[in-house]
């Protein structure tokens, strides 16, 4: 952070504004999802680093993109690697349908419904369209819970299986169903209903 800063102010150096900022922001994840108006309230920070601040992140969120796009999207941890920075940083929940070709290659995505910080709405009919309309053979649906704990809801469940059941009337191929939140030294950043049986 301190060579992202360059130079500090007159008494500062760019290391204690850099503590000073993850400080506040209390660790790097905090300081990724701080607007660019906070961090321009920090001492020796101004609007121009903090645009930088910003794109450093955004940044690295591409480039994890970059680098799981050229995979199949077969697994759990490919959709992370894909949409967990960015999902990760979201102060409200997101679901986003993935539609993927029939070799699990990604042919698009599109945010379905966007919610509070820990509900979201959405009919199955909204996950199914933009699957429908570019010809897709299957779909991952992906949310992330702001709380950082991945585990589903009853209402998570139950949207789920609703889905399920429209998409096997479509004859899509629904692929699994993915929570976002934060990893733990005794859990893994997702939640998958494919992984846990249900799809």
């Amino acid at each position: 952070m301190a060579i992202l800063l360059r130079t500090g102010t007159a008494g500062r150096s760019a290391v204690e504004i850099a503590d000073e900022l993850i400080g506040r922001f209390q660790s790097l994840d905090g300081l990724a999802r701080a607007d660019v108006r906070d961090l321009a309230r920090v001492k020796g920070i101004g609007r121009t680093k903090a645009v930088q601040i910003k794109a450093a992140f955004e940044l690295g969120t591409r480039w994890a993109r970059d680098r799981a796009e050229a995979l199949p999207m077969d697994s759990p941890e490919l959709v992370e690697a894909f949409w967990g920075e960015e999902m990760r940083l979201l102060d409200y929940e997101s679901l986003r349908v993935i539609v993927l070709d029939t070799r699990c290659r990604l042919k698009g995505s599109k945010e379905v419904s966007r919610g509070t910080v820990n509900e979201t709405t959405a009919h199955p009919r909204d996950v199914l369209e933009p699957v429908v309309l570019v010809r897709g053979y299957g779909f991952i649906l992906v949310h992330n819970h702001p709380s950082g704990d991945p585990s589903p809801s009853q209402a998570d469940h139950r949207f789920t299986l609703q889905v399920r059941e429209a998409a096997r009337l479509l004859q899509v191929k629904f692929l699994d169903h993915i929570i976002l939140g934060k990893p733990t030294d005794t859990r893994p950043g997702y939640y998958s209903f494919r992984l846990a049986g249900y799809l």
